[in-house]
């Protein structure tokens, strides 16, 4: 049977007529790079390569999932071949996501060629921990320059709570084990949510001190079916800095990962503080990213529905990656100027589960 989601797709009509911004010669961005209408360079891309994962974050998807068939699914080649068009077109970081990207079979296949793309200056990996303690050497030599670790708590009977089936121990092993792996930098990513682990913040910033990485503390979003009523549980990145005031110096510094993290030093310590405030603090003026999912579709934006499909042109033309490119290049034309998560808090505009969008 003829599988229709995988056929090819016309230009949308919203990039009939689009062209990218030509390039002075003056101009930071070089002709055949990435630049969208609002005179933004994208040079950043978070790849999801699958839609599964063995957790069932609250705030992430539901608890009955149905996650996509295989053949729907992007292959690793045409992983690998869609960043090598990215990389190609002066993307310079690569974040690999999921879903949880370390329970995709081969996935250190996968790595060890994104990692020599020439011209990709940064490979990093998002994770919730859970496999870490048996990948985390194999991450190293493969080239992964950094880790995120998805950490909301440091009570295990919250943690089973927030992400129904997961294990805190094990997600300890395994910072363990990327650390002893002699990884730098480690980043845990903390949502907040209001009566969840609202009164665990000092004790997860004293965590990453007493560890030597960093903590970055995300404004919820209301993402999904599950995204309603998000009112109620949101907590701004001004109330947590308040809370962590109490007890830590907090430093304003302009050092960057990259992403849209905003970092405070505490005097003494190697850790960074970060908030990222998609509510509060609307960093969509100098975003510089674009997201895949597992399913090859483009979103420029998080915060928004459209998208642009490029799997079915992946598999139409399997050894000519010109229209990819043309195709990636005129998604810049529906990148919007930004989002408004503050007013969808109780009714979402973004339905899809932020498993299926990526980390």
């Amino acid at each position: 049977m003829r599988n229709e989601s995988l056929t090819p797709e016309a230009v949308p009509d919203s990039l009939v007529g689009f062209t990218p911004p030509t390039s002075p010669a003056n101009s930071p961005h070089a002709d055949g790079t990435l630049v969208d209408r609002y005179g933004r360079h994208v040079t950043y891309v978070r790849l999801s390569i699958t839609d599964r994962c063995d957790f069932r974050c609250s705030y992430c998807m539901a608890e009955e999932m149905t996650f996509l068939p295989r053949a729907q699914v992007l292959t690793l080649e045409e992983c690998l071949r869609l960043a090598s068009t990215f990389v190609d077109l002066g993307v310079t970081k690569l974040r690999v996501t999921g879903g949880e990207p370390l329970v995709r079979r081969n996935v250190i296949w996968l790595l060890e060629r994104l990692a020599v793309l020439p011209g990709l200056k940064e490979l990093v990996l998002t994770t919730n921990g859970s496999q870490l303690d048996r990948f985390a050497p194999a991450l190293r030599a493969a080239g992964v320059a950094r880790i995120n670790i998805s950490l909301d708590t440091l009570r295990a009977d919250r943690f089973r709570a927030i992400t129904r089936v997961g294990d805190l121990a094990k997600v300890l092993h395994g910072l363990d084990a990327a650390q002893a792996a002699g990884f730098e930098r480690l980043k845990l990513n903390t949502v907040m949510m209001r009566g969840s682990n609202d009164d665990e913040f000092p004790a997860m910033v004293g965590f990453a001190v007493e560890r030597g990485i960093d903590i970055s503390f995300i404004e919820e979003m209301p993402l999904g079916e599950i995204g309603h009523g998000r009112q109620s549980t949101y907590i701004s990145s001004e109330e947590a800095m308040a809370r962590l005031a109490e007890h830590f110096v907090l430093v304003p510094s302009t050092e960057s990962s990259g992403g849209p993290a905003r970092y405070w030093r505490i005097p003494g310590s190697a850790t960074r503080v970060g908030f990222i405030s998609p509510h509060s603090h609307n960093f969509c003026d100098s975003c510089n990213r674009v997201r895949i999912t597992a399913r090859g579709e483009l979103y420029p934006c998080l915060g928004n529905n459209d998208a642009s499909q490029l799997l079915p042109l992946l598999r139409a033309h399997p050894t000519d990656d010109r229209p990819l490119r043309a195709a990636i290049i005129h998604s810049m034309g529906i990148k919007a100027k930004g989002h408004d998560f503050s007013n969808q808090m109780d009714a979402p505009q973004v339905v899809r589960f932020m498993s299926m969008t990526g980390g």
